[in-house]
């Protein structure tokens, strides 16, 4: 609105006003359609159902969602729901999320997502599509996810893996890289680490109050930009979605977050390429896939040096793009802005990689998963040498990737990509 509003602004400020007292909201918060098509302990897979008079065809796409955010993160609202415009497509879509974690879960490590949830998603999305190849979409935590399962698992058939806003250096997050030093005086008996394990993970409330802490200019903010936005329709349908997926968040488990906390927090392993899962360490390099990486121009969560830092570790990747996107954390992925930034290049990416021929995927029961595991752990050390053979192809893949961002018809800032692709 106008500093002097204009009598058009006034009455589209009023009817607002009167929408949401009336009808308690603008946002239309109605979720996509979608059926369960498979579920096991906390993994829960849904295929979207296809749009009226719209088929579905091509590869399809699962989207993996981080652990304690719901998965409205992928459907925040209609017209700012990423399922939305994939399925408006005719792209087959499909969600993997965890329900409700408990304190009976509180045993349960980084291992049952690397090692069961995923994977059987995965061959879960391969057969119901029809044997094709499956292209994952990591958001924040559930990038990580995928990273870790594409470095360990190269049965499964994954076309190409997306990552949005996943930290890799945590020294890079102002949040985060003030405090490190002080968790490292504590050797792993601070007050931090005896709470979670009193809790038996982190509860809802406490990561509602987290996530919300890291958006605490946003939240002070806030009643200014309403007032100051009080005609914009679409503006405030926006705030209304994104409280009610703050409202949404889910538990940690308690041996999954000590794992995050000393590993991925106070460690900082991943900056270096590795990380300790189960009874192995997964490379980040014996990733083959090609691997697309957004990073959001104001994310506090995941600044962009901390995205980034994954880039140079994906030296196996057929093809790795790095991508500047506006938006924070959350509006990277399906803010107002994405629908023609984040979503876009996402398009382009999907169907660049679609049609390729799967890895062959193998259907084993959950009561196998050790098995499994050691396998994959062995065919791991065999093939230790010929790992590092792609990067003899380096400069053909920088090559290709020195149009990163060059599109003229995107509407945001790139040089930063562009760089990355040029860079010797």
């Amino acid at each position: 609105m106008d500093l002097i509003p204009t009598p058009d602004q006034v009455v589209a400020a009023a009817g607002n006003v009167a929408h949401t007292v009336l009808y308690g909201g603008l946002a239309d918060l109605r979720p996509m359609p979608r059926t369960l098509i498979d579920d096991g302990e906390l993994r829960e897979v849904y295929h979207y159902r296809p749009a009226k008079d719209v088929p579905e065809t091509g590869d399809p796409v699962l989207l993996v969602t981080p652990l304690a955010a719901p998965a409205l993160c992928f459907d925040l609202r209609r017209g700012c729901s990423l399922v939305e415009h994939l399925v408006s497509q005719g792209r087959p879509t499909y969600l993997v999320e965890y329900g409700q974690v408990s304190f009976k879960n509180r045993a349960l490590g980084v291992e049952h997502w690397v090692d069961e949830v995923l994977p059987e998603a995965i061959r879960t999305v391969h057969e119901h599509s029809g044997g094709r190849g499956v292209h994952l979409v990591g958001w924040s935590l559930g990038g990580i996810f995928g990273l870790l399962v594409a470095a360990d698992r190269q049965d499964l058939p994954i076309a190409s893996l997306t990552v949005v806003g996943s930290p890799v250096d945590v020294t890079k997050v102002p949040l985060v890289a003030p405090v490190r030093p002080l968790l490292n005086l504590t050797q792993g008996r601070g007050a931090i680490t005896r709470a979670y394990r009193a809790l038996g993970g982190i509860p809802q409330p406490l990561v509602n109050w987290a996530f919300t802490a890291a958006s605490a200019q946003k939240i002070v903010t806030k009643p200014l930009a309403v007032l100051t936005h009080l005609d914009d329709t679409d503006y405030l349908a926006q705030l209304e979605a994104v409280d009610r997926f703050r409202a949404n968040m889910i538990a940690y488990p308690g041996r999954t977050f000590g794992q995050l906390y000393h590993r991925f927090v106070k460690g900082n392993s991943l900056a270096g390429g590795t990380m300790e899962v189960g009874d192995r360490t997964i490379d980040l390099g014996a990733i083959s896939v090609p691997t697309l990486v957004f990073g959001g121009n104001t994310d506090g969560i995941a600044p962009l040096p901390a995205v980034r830092a994954v880039v140079p570790l994906l030296t196996g990747s057929r093809e790795v793009r790095f991508e500047v996107v506006p938006g924070g954390h959350l509006g990277m992925l399906t803010g107002r802005a994405a629908r023609g930034t984040t979503w876009q290049v996402l398009d382009e990416w999907v169907a660049q990689w679609s049609g390729q021929v799967p890895a062959p995927a193998r259907k084993t029961s959950a009561k196998k998963a050790p098995a499994r595991k050691a396998a994959a752990k062995k065919a791991t050390a065999k093939k230790a040498p010929a790992k590092k053979v792609p990067a003899k192809k380096v400069p053909a893949k920088k090559a290709s990737a020195a149009t990163i961002g060059s599109n003229p018809s995107r509407r945001y800032g790139s040089a930063s990509s562009r760089a990355l692709g040029q860079r010797g």
